[in-house]
């Protein structure tokens, strides 16, 4: 067949078909995004991008930039500085990371850094210094509750929030009394509350004496 021009028109056969593939492919075309669209959808996405946060840490405030993320324990020890909270485990097994969370202790390796903008955080610097000790630390010394120290910033502030659970009534599983206003302070209590604190030098008696005896003070 030979290639004639359509008399009224002026088009060729060839044209009409070329014409006819290119029409069909636009829409494809038309929906692809061009690079500077992807580059923006790819850097929207991006885990690894900088997040600006506000973090309340033992009452003074810390405007940082963090990777989504990165766990409060990494952002207080690599980005703030404050090295008294240890990284022990890093998968909330020791306890040698327990912070206080709005007056809650919580294991900073497994809460981000990105959830607890603007909310008040409390670390073992935070407690007390060497000037003005905290109860608690001051108990530790006084009843020798720790050896090598390193799980002490963490016990110390778990003890604190235990402490709080008592007066507040939140029960344990040795509490006799569910619906109690305040729950007594004994060492049943102390040992079960206490149990996600891993002392690898087995301190434990000297542990549980100091947290009696602030307790009681």
């Amino acid at each position: 067949m030979t290639d004639r021009a359509d008399s009224r028109t002026g088009s060729s056969r060839r044209h009409f078909l070329a014409a006819g593939a290119s029409t069909v492919a636009a829409p494809a075309f038309a929906r692809a995004p061009d690079a500077g669209l992807r580059d923006a959808r790819a850097q929207a996405i991006d885990p690894r991008a900088p997040v600006p946060l506000t973090l309340d840490i033992n009452g003074r405030e810390q405007r940082v930039a963090l990777d989504a993320r990165t766990t409060l324990l990494d952002a207080l020890r690599e980005h703030l500085g404050l090295t008294g909270t240890k990284k022990g485990c890093d998968h909330g097994q020791c306890g040698a990371c327990t912070v206080l969370v709005d007056g809650v202790r919580k294991n900073a390796c497994l809460n981000l850094a990105a959830s607890l903008d603007e909310r008040g955080v409390v670390t073992i610097e935070g407690l007390g210094d060497e000037h003005k000790l905290h109860p608690l630390q001051a108990a530790f010394v006084e009843h020798d509750g720790f050896q090598c120290g390193y799980c002490t910033p963490g016990q110390i502030c778990s003890a604190v929030g235990m402490l709080a659970e008592l007066k507040s009534g939140l029960p344990s599983a040795v509490t006799a009394d569910l619906k109690a206003p305040a729950v007594d302070m004994h060492e049943d209590e102390v040992r079960e509350r206490m149990s996600g604190n891993i002392c690898r030098c087995a301190a434990y008696p000297n542990i549980v004496a100091a947290i009696l005896d602030a307790g009681k003070a």
